[in-house]
Formats: C-alpha cells, sequence, structure tokens
C-alpha cells in the first residue's frame, strides 16, 4: 500500500514535532555554577536568579551570562529594582551602548542611549509585528535590555522566536535554496511613515538601505539563524516581486511558530535581555488604555555575516 498523499496546504509546513535545538547539537554543555539557571521553554528563555544587575559583576559572573545568553537567546531577570544608571552601567559591560535615531518616534526619554517606552490612553502599543530590532542598520543592534517601570495588571507580555532552531527545522532543499540569498531592509515603510518625502531624502544619506544575508551566521558559535522580519526586510535581491514575497511570507510564517517561541508575563522591575541577531520579538498590544511604561538600552552589534562569509 502507497502512502498517503500529503495536502499541499501542509507541505510547507507539516505539523508534527519541531525538534529545532537551542544550540548547534555538536557544541560543549557546560552547567552554570555562578547563578541559578530555569529554562522556560525548550530552547528560548531562561530566568536568572542569583544576580544582582546593580551591583558590581565578576568577569567569571559575566562570561556565564554571555554563554546562557547565546545558548538560550533571552534572559529574564526578576525583582531588579535598580536606577536608570545601573541598568546604563549594566549595558555597558556587554558593549557600546547604541543611540535610536528615531527614538523620537518610538519614545522619549531625554537620554541618548536610552528609549523610554510609556504606552497609555493617549499612545498605543505598536509594536505587535515581528522583527529584530533596527535591521536597517548596517550594523544592527548586538542586544537589547528592557526594564519593566510599569505594567498594567493585565496584558502587555512579550514574546521572542528563536530563529535558529527555526532554521535548524528547515528541509535541506530550503536551506539549499536561502542559504546565499541577501535581502533588502529599510526603514522608510516604518518610522518613515510619520515623515514627509522631504524628511526622509534628507535622512537617507545617513541611514541607507541595508543588504543583509537572509541566513546570518553567529561568530561565537557558528550557529545559523533566520535573519529576515516583517517590520524592515522590504525583498529579496535577485527575486522578481512576488516571488521574493512568496518566500518571505514562507519564513515569516514558519519563524513565528509558538514551538520556537517564549512568552514573558512582565512584573515590575523585571529585564529582559535578548540577542538580537538569534532571536525576533513581538509586543502584545491588549492592555490599552492602561499604561505600560519600560526603558530599553541597545548594544551596539556588528555587520552581518552570511554562510558563504
Amino acid at each position: 500500500m502507497s502512502a498517503p498523499t500529503v495536502p499541499a496546504r501542509f507541505r510547507n509546513m507539516p505539523p508534527g514535532p519541531l525538534l529545532g535545538d537551542r544550540v548547534l547539537a555538536d557544541a560543549q554543555r557546560q552547567p552554570y555554577t555562578l547563578f541559578e539557571l530555569a529554562p522556560v521553554s525548550p530552547i528560548i528563555g531562561a530566568e536568572i536568579s542569583g544576580v544582582r544587575l546593580s551591583g558590581e559583576l565578576s568577569p567569571e559572573v559575566l562570561a556565564e551570562l554571555r554563554r546562557a545568553l547565546l545558548e538560550w537567546k533571552v534572559l529574564f531577570f526578576r525583582d531588579q529594582d535598580i536606577r536608570r544608571e545601573e541598568h546604563r552601567d549594566f549595558a555597558a559591560l556587554w558593549g557600546g551602548l547604541e543611540q535610536h535615531p528615531f527614538a523620537n518616534i518610538i519614545g522619549d526619554s531625554g537620554d541618548v542611549d536610552v528609549v523610554a517606552l510609556a504606552k497609555d490612553a493617549t499612545k498605543a502599543g505598536v509594536e505587535n509585528l515581528w522583527h529584530n530590532d533596527v535591521t536597517w542598520r548596517v550594523a544592527p543592534s548586538f542586544a537589547a535590555i528592557l526594564r519593566a517601570v510599569e505594567v498594567p495588571a493585565l496584558g502587555g507580555d512579550t514574546l521572542w522566536a528563536d530563529t535558529g532552531a527555526a532554521y535548524d527545522v528547515l528541509s535541506d532543499e530550503m536551506k539549499e535554496k536561502i542559504d546565499g540569498l541577501v535581502a533588502e531592509h529599510d526603514w522608510a515603510s516604518s518610522f518613515g511613515l510619520s515623515m514627509s518625502q522631504e524628511q526622509i531624502a534628507a535622512l537617507r544619506p545617513q541611514f541607507p538601505v541595508a543588504n543583509h544575508p537572509v541566513v546570518r551566521v553567529i561568530p561565537e558559535t557558528g550557529r545559523r539563524v533566520l535573519f529576515v522580519n516583517r517590520v524592515f526586510t522590504e525583498r529579496i535581491l535577485g527575486m522578481d516581486e512576488s516571488e521574493s514575497a512568496e518566500l518571505l511570507e514562507t519564513l515569516y510564517r514558519h519563524m513565528n511558530r509558538p514551538e520556537f517561541q517564549v512568552r514573558l508575563r512582565w512584573a515590575k522591575n523585571t529585564i529582559a535581555m535578548w540577542d538580537n541577531r538569534a532571536c525576533q520579538h513581538y509586543a502584545v498590544s491588549d492592555y490599552f488604555p492602561n499604561r505600560r511604561v519600560m526603558e530599553r538600552i541597545s548594544v551596539i552589534g556588528d555587520r552581518p555575516v552570511g554562510v558563504q562569509g
């Protein structure tokens, strides 16, 4: 008896186990000895306890945190009652701090490297699209550190999706198709919506269109991750418009499956840190008109490198 034919609607995304791993299969996995680490999902997201982010962190603790970030992509720290200056000091341990050029559009804090995301009855949350931050930069952010200042009683969760695990479970045929592709990323169709054409043209020399590999390689681990997103990716180079749109939609839908996700319910003084290279995030906008205030600091990244270098 022949095997049943798989319905066409299931061929790109068949149901069943999706067993992407959180690290490369041959990676050496070591225990964490300087703090407690509790996984929140099988592949992405871990809660860290036993570390005070407002204090001095030894090189050994910082090294373990770096290893945990590479392995779990998102780290959660609860009950961190710290000041903005301490938030900034912790972020600076990871690299140079990024100044967001459109901070006046997405938030306002009065500080060049802190974006205060305050939402209430006068300003609803609009970050509920899956994305990596600032992929329109030539060198997108390495990481972001988000601190909950004020949260609603219900709602306002944030989700992250592991784009490395999503790549892992693609078919060999799809991997071969996308490994060498390059996509165009731009800010004009998002942040530019609140600008005039003259303002966009004036900013173009400073923030040109950026081209990045569709499959990015994380240099510390060699992990391959999908590096396209709905907000900033415009098209795949070398394809006609319809073919590019179809392939991108297939990748978006695949990346955003729940098996690759972790979800955080915020509480005041919770901090989330994530590797912006290796995961996307989505801020749930279900709390309007209640108030939600977060402060975010981003760490400068490097230029993405693809499979072929």
